[in-house]
């Protein structure tokens, strides 16, 4: 019997993972939560044998939680589910050792059946989302150039950037002009959307 924890924040479609997969005679859901936190509860109280796990939940999203089973040393198969095909979403995932990285679109056979091929020791990528990695181009940004434009990205400016940071002005200016050239963006606000749009914020 295959032990399995849901973790998605959208009620419906828990529901629906949920329904369908106890359909299925070798495996066995334990639980269905609605965010990160709640499902990194579950994992340690549950010990199961796959979490499907969504990206974007609320108090840690699915590559933390990912990251945090990786850290703990934990057995756990994770099967990661999002309607996102970004590159850096995708690397992270695979830094992250994920065993599933599927779109949301798929078929719910081929969770079924992607659940069962991780279980028997094989990594699983949905198509679409393998021809973005053999495609991803590396991320360009620093770790301070990233670090400008999230902060630009939640609305701060030049000024409030460089008393957050300890930085002089002219330093943040250098860190965003060199982000902004690097990405062919012409303003610091385009700059970040197009990195968050990557997954490399």
């Amino acid at each position: 019997m295959i032990r399995v924890v849901i973790a998605e924040d959208q009620q419906m479609l828990r529901g629906a993972f949920a329904s369908l997969l106890k359909f299925e005679d070798d495996i066995e859901v334990l639980a269905e939560v609605a965010d990160g936190k709640q499902a990194w509860e579950a994992i340690q109280q549950h010990k199961p044998d796959v979490c499907v796990v969504d990206i974007e939940m609320p108090h840690m999203n699915g590559l933390e939680l990912a990251l945090q089973i990786r850290n703990a040393g934990l057995p756990c198969k994770i099967v990661i589910v999002t309607t996102f095909a970004r590159p850096g979403y995708l690397q992270k995932a695979m830094n992250a050792q994920v065993n599933a990285y599927l779109l949301k679109d798929e078929p719910i056979d081929y969770l079924i059946e992607s659940i069962r091929r991780v279980m028997a020791g094989e990594r699983v990528i949905s198509t679409d989302l393998a021809a973005v990695l053999f495609m991803n181009n590396e991320n360009p940004l620093s770790e301070r150039e990233a670090e400008m434009l999230r902060l630009t990205k939640e609305g701060m400016t030049t000024s409030e950037i460089s008393k957050s940071l300890f930085l002089t002005i002219g330093t943040v200016r250098n860190y965003l002009s060199s982000a902004i050239q690097k990405l062919d963006a012409e303003s610091r606000q385009q700059a970040a959307s197009i990195a968050e749009e990557k997954g490399w914020l």
